[in-house]
């Protein structure tokens, strides 16, 4: 899936220290040379963003001290996202949130993609987020949700509650909330939700939306280890 946002605008650091003009393979490994923001940078960020540029130092503190290089792969996303769900295993569900940001060719996320996702996801427009939401769902990204797809993710997000949750979870509880919820949103019955089909249902109640602000702790947390993990998941579902 393309990014959750545009990122174009944050290609700042594009200079080594010796002041060479790096080529766009060399920015992929920017973390060589970069080893701290300078206020220029943090001017673009906040400007592409919508963090203000002290959330961003403590954003970067957090990714950097989790992913030491500047960029993390799916299986380092994957470490970092199951340490805020403990209870359960958050690595299905984590593959499928990696799957929306935007990647380089090696398949790694650096650290302005993060933020534009972060930003997008936590505190974008309703649109926004949608559209984040159908890219989740979308696991083939075909511009279709099918019954089979948004199944799998529902599942990662039911193994990643674990069976802490009060009431406990049944092991049926994710075919039976597809089944519920599918043909609800699924308006002209054709077995594929549309984006359009989406709108149309958010519309008629959009709390769901609100439980997308949950990201802005759980992801923001990662600025702070010392900080309480939180427990309740993000109900990024329909």
């Amino acid at each position: 899936m393309a990014s959750a946002g545009k990122s174009q605008c944050l290609k700042a650091n594009h200079n080594s220290p010796n002041g060479k003009r790096r080529s766009e393979d060399d920015f992929d490994d920017y973390s060589t040379y970069v080893t701290r923001y300078r206020p220029e940078d943090l001017e673009k960020l906040a400007k592409c963003t919508k963090f203000n540029k002290k959330e961003i130092q403590l954003i970067y503190r957090g990714f950097k001290q989790r992913c030491p290089t500047g960029l993390v792969d799916e299986e380092g996303f994957k470490n970092i996202f199951t340490q805020f769900f403990p209870q359960g295993d958050a690595t299905g569900y984590a593959h499928y949130v990696f799957n929306t940001f935007k990647h380089n060719h090696q398949g790694q996320i650096c650290f302005e993609d993060f933020l534009v996702s972060l930003s997008t996801i936590s505190r974008g427009s309703t649109q926004e987020k949608l559209q984040w939401i159908f890219g989740l769902y979308d696991v083939n990204q075909d511009g279709f949700i099918t019954k089979p797809e948004m199944l799998e993710v529902v599942e990662a997000i039911y193994q990643m509650l674990g069976r802490q949750t009060v009431p406990q979870v049944p092991d049926n509880a994710a075919v039976e909330h597809v089944d519920k919820i599918f043909h609800l949103i699924d308006s002209n019955k054709d077995g594929a939700i549309t984006m359009e089909e989406l709108v149309t249902w958010v519309s008629r109640d959009d709390t769901f939306i609100q439980s997308l602000g949950m990201f802005d702790t759980v992801l923001y947390t990662c600025k702070d280890p010392s900080q309480p993990q939180p427990t309740k998941v993000p109900l990024s579902q329909p």
